[in-house]
């Protein structure tokens, strides 16, 4: 019998520690090769770590709730072979396997690729050791495996879909062997899990009450939530907008600019856009606190609160968006909404914001009074966008129309932001959105 240390992997650039949130595995318990042993938490985001060997649970070292560095070793498995097995050793008995396993398919290809000698480790996405050696074997570049569609949880490739891959290299297609539908792997995506609360048996006076307890997303929101409105001297400043000219033209734009980009067009990549913009008039506004010292950021990093079928909230970052035109920051948002509400998102994909922009007016609200991100110094939330009569001033003399408007509602941090810089920077959003160009072209 050996050994083997299951370690937390790597999960993005600048995640460095995660909590256990379920072990699916006990000791005792028999493991396959691949197979999830326990659910982790990074911020918001949920994943599965896999099983990097065959064997036998033995030992757990870290129990649920625990916070774990990355490279720590968080579980042991004993395995068949003999003696202490090492990542490495362990590594060279699976390249054996993989070969082995793959030769006969390898055949089968239309032409059989040329070996090449891939760094795996430089990739920010986590990829198994038997994944990795599979596709040593068969002469996959990093650029290629990254670009695998992955069926495991937030999106991993895992054996089966590596091997399909391969099996349909010659035809230059990439094809995931399987997508997470069935009850068990919706279950255990981050939207799904999240929903799953203990329900304790009611307690209720006139027996009409429930008591449920908190998911563990609705536990982070609240302490997040409270945190923030103890650290942050929150104020407010609110504006209408007038955005009429952005409305017809999104309505003039919107179906040429889907039919050509395979993307639909909302209004938030617009007002993001112009946050950023923003952003780079007022460079205050992008900074964060960190006890007596203020962090002015290089990057322009957009959260985008999102609202999750369950009812939580989450924020995914939109990086360095002040360099995004508006192709690009339509295709960035809508990939990232659609990865928050399938429950596909990364851990690196809710780090790192700056400022965040919340869109209050995609339940009908008119304006609101958002609580800040921490530790950001600001979020912008967008009212719904109504029609209302409004006088409109001509060089003829002032007359009553009907026009599309909306409410700008800027949350700062009254600690480093005065009122002078929050005050500007919402009218400086709002300029932007009214002087929009109806003749743009996109």
């Amino acid at each position: 019998m050996a050994k083997f240390e299951l370690k937390l992997p790597k999960m993005g650039e600048s995640v460095a520690e995660a909590t256990v949130t379920n072990w699916l595995k006990k000791v005792g318990d028999k493991i396959e090769m691949d197979e999830a042993v326990l659910e982790i938490a990074t911020d918001k985001v949920d994943s599965e770590v896999p099983s990097e060997v065959a064997g036998t649970l033995v030992e757990i070292l870290f129990n649920v709730d625990d916070v774990v560095q990355v490279g720590q070793t968080i579980a042991i498995i004993e395995t068949e072979n003999e003696g202490e097995v090492s990542s490495q050793e362990q590594n060279v008995s699976e390249t054996v396997a993989a070969v082995e396993e793959t030769v006969q398919i390898a055949k089968e290809t239309v032409s059989a690729p040329q070996t090449i000698v891939a760094d795996y480790s430089t990739s920010e996405k986590f990829f198994s050791p038997l994944v990795k050696n599979i596709a040593a074997a068969e002469g996959i570049s990093l650029q290629e495996l990254e670009s695998i569609e992955g069926s495991g949880a937030a999106g991993r490739v895992n054996k089966e879909d590596i091997l399909n891959y391969i099996k349909n290299r010659g035809n230059k297609q990439v094809i995931s062997s399987q997508v997470a539908t069935t009850p068990k792997e919706v279950e255990k995506t981050p939207v799904a899990q999240s929903s799953v609360s203990t329900t304790v048996a009611p307690v209720s006076v006139n027996g009409g009450d429930e008591i449920v307890e908190m998911d563990r997303m609705r536990k982070l929101i609240s302490k997040y939530m409270v945190e923030s409105v103890q650290t942050s001297a929150h104020v407010q400043s609110f504006i209408e907008v007038d955005v009429t000219n952005i409305v017809k033209w999104r309505d003039k734009v919107k179906n040429s600019f889907e039919k050509r980009e395979g993307e639909k067009l909302t209004f938030t990549p617009i007002f993001m856009e112009v946050v950023a913009k923003a952003l780079k008039d007022f460079p205050g506004m992008n900074i964060s606190v960190d006890g007596d010292y203020i962090i002015k950021k290089k990057n322009i990093n957009l959260g985008m609160a999102a609202a999750l079928p369950n009812g939580n909230l989450i924020v995914p970052v939109i990086k360095n968006a002040d360099q995004l035109n508006l192709v690009g920051m339509a295709k960035t948002v809508n990939d990232l909404a659609n990865r928050a509400r399938t429950g596909k998102l990364k851990p690196d994909d809710t780090q790192g914001g700056t400022y965040t922009v919340t869109n209050v007016g995609t339940f009908g609200s008119v304006f609101g009074t958002p609580i800040i991100n921490q530790p950001q110094v600001g979020i912008l939330a967008l009212g719904a966008i109504r029609k209302v009569p409004a006088v409109i001033e001509t060089p003829e003399g002032d007359f009553i129309g009907i026009r599309q408007k909306m409410f700008l509602s800027h949350s700062y941090d009254h600690r480093v932001v005065d009122g002078a810089l929050g005050g500007s920077f919402v009218k400086r959003v709002a300029e932007y959105l009214e002087s929009w160009d109806i003749n743009r072209d996109i």
